[in-house]
């Protein structure tokens, strides 16, 4: 049985508890394919993915699905993971302030816009899970899961503190982060941590969902 390992470890209870989850990915790249790959794997049966970005050759050393230059990303990804529920869409502010986020049990934010965060966090912050910066690191072992109020040492958890405290909102919602000191200048990435980035974020969705039903 595909899940039969799956089943062993959760038990039968929790399983279908994961079955039947309904989870949303925002951003399908680095972060976002793996916890896709880790959720669809565990028996996940619900997920719907959101990325507007086509496959690029500079892609290849970190994303699953990238051997698809050109092609859309959540369609290239819908054919590896079939039954997933796909939307090419562009995250912007517009986008977050009409989107309905009450129907998913767990919203994944795997976006790369700062603003589109910020905006997503205030909007569904009892239900998110979102990964901080994970290019210009190499050292997986440094990878840490806290409140956003208490992420250290990366710079972007740094600028959405910052921001939310600016608007007054100090409400808490968990991150995945690392505090790794920057390596290169410009956003060169290793998948060692980009992957396990996303890998822990499907951890701690799990771990959720055996927890809170």
């Amino acid at each position: 049985m595909r899940f039969e390992r799956c089943r062993m470890l959760f038990g039968e209870v929790d399983f279908l508890k994961i079955q039947n989850t309904k989870i949303l990915i925002l951003g399908v790249g680095g972060v976002g394919s793996y916890a896709l790959d880790c959720l669809y794997r565990s028996g996940v049966s619900d997920i719907t993915i959101l990325d507007y970005d086509v496959f690029d050759e500079s892609n290849q050393n970190r994303q699953i699905g990238s051997d698809a230059v050109g092609e859309v990303k959540v369609d290239a990804l819908e054919k590896l993971y079939p039954g997933v529920t796909t939307i090419n869409q562009q995250m912007d502010m517009a986008w977050v302030a009409a989107f309905d986020f009450e129907p998913y049990d767990i919203v994944i934010d795997a976006a790369d816009t700062t603003k589109v965060k910020i905006a997503v966090a205030k909007k569904c912050f009892k239900k998110l899970i979102m990964a901080l910066g994970s290019a210009k690191r190499f050292d997986a072992n440094k990878i840490e899961v806290a409140s956003i109020w208490k992420t250290h040492g990366d710079a972007l958890a740094r600028k959405i503190r910052n921001e939310l405290k600016k608007a007054k909102f100090d409400r808490n919602f968990t991150v995945v982060f690392s505090p790794e000191e920057d390596k290169c200048k410009e956003k060169g990435s290793c998948v060692a941590v980009t992957g396990a980035v996303g890998l822990t974020v499907c951890s701690e969705a799990i771990k959720r969902i055996i927890k809170n039903n």
